[in-house]
């Protein structure tokens, strides 16, 4: 019998936010069972330590079909189950991970677990070839004028890759009508995860929507991982304001799904030079089972 809870992250309402299946003791289940809880859980990510110890954790990632290097919302999940079960108790604490180490801080307030942050990993951006503008649009089911060409259109990552597309206003956002199918295919001819749409709401807010199909994930209802890569893109292209070598903002997104989630992000800037991305908000436990594992 193996225990698991099912956390909604980015979010301190039950039934909001993104929820990520934690398995705090995966030491004695091989890579198939992984992927056979992931399914049974059927969240978006769920994540399982395969190895606990004082200042380091092991985990890895599975969505529903594939295992992923990494994910932010799961992260996050993680860190409050981990904070809760007397674990972590504030102490400098960090994850490995396929795509490199994660460290955390735990915020309470009251002695009582708030907030989770994580660093993630180095920020790394590509370019979108602009022939490919229209269809990205196409694939959302827009016309490519709704495009804001203010913004920037590329692919980024802080440990998985997504293109992030801006639109003119969240209205357009809302009304998407993707075509998952020719999603999936322009995520593999740009080798990323997903397709983040976007759009600003203020000076450092934006909405936004996740598509990752590809990673067998129709729509991501809040994403930790993009939202860090979408803000230190932001940074870098000198579209967030930066004051004593920091860029802050929030992304709201989950809203389309009912289930509205907000991810916040510090970004660490030298010129225009992106230093460390820190992507934080709150979790809460939503339930708690166990999965029968078969044996022959």
């Amino acid at each position: 019998m193996i225990a698991y809870s099912e956390v909604s992250a980015f979010t301190s309402t039950l039934g909001q936010g993104n929820r990520a299946g934690v398995v705090l003791d995966a030491s004695g289940l091989s890579e198939a069972e992984m992927r056979e809880l992931a399914a049974f859980l059927g969240a978006p990510e769920t994540v399982f330590v395969t190895r606990m110890g004082r200042s380091a954790v092991q985990v890895r990632y599975f969505t529903p079909t594939q295992e992923v290097e990494f994910c932010g919302h799961a992260t996050l999940a993680l860190g409050l189950m981990l904070a809760q079960s007397g674990h972590w108790r504030g102490e400098l604490l960090e994850l490995e991970t396929l795509a490199g180490r994660v460290p955390l801080q735990l915020i309470s307030e009251a002695g009582v677990p708030h907030q989770v942050w994580m660093r993630q990993q180095r920020h790394e951006i590509r370019p979108v070839p602009s022939s490919l503008r229209a269809e990205l649009a196409e694939a959302l089911g827009i016309d490519a004028r709704m495009i804001h060409r203010g913004l920037p259109l590329a692919a980024a990552s802080t440990g998985l890759w997504s293109v992030f597309v801006p639109l003119l206003d969240p209205v357009i956002l809302d009304a998407l009508e993707p075509d998952l199918d020719r999603i999936t295919l322009l995520s593999g001819a740009l080798d990323v995860g997903s397709v983040y749409a976007y759009a600003p709401m203020g000076v450092n807010r934006f909405a936004a929507r996740d598509f990752a199909p590809a990673l067998g994930i129709s729509e991501d209802p809040v994403t930790g991982s993009a939202g860090g890569a979408l803000m230190a893109l932001l940074a870098h292209g000198g579209r967030l304001p930066v004051r004593a070598g920091r860029a802050c903002g929030v992304i709201y997104q989950g809203h389309a799904l009912g289930t509205p989630g907000e991810v916040e992000v510090e970004v660490e800037m030298q010129g225009d030079a992106v230093m460390a991305v820190h992507v934080g908000g709150c979790a809460v436990l939503e339930r708690e089972g166990v999965w029968r594992r078969e044996r022959s």
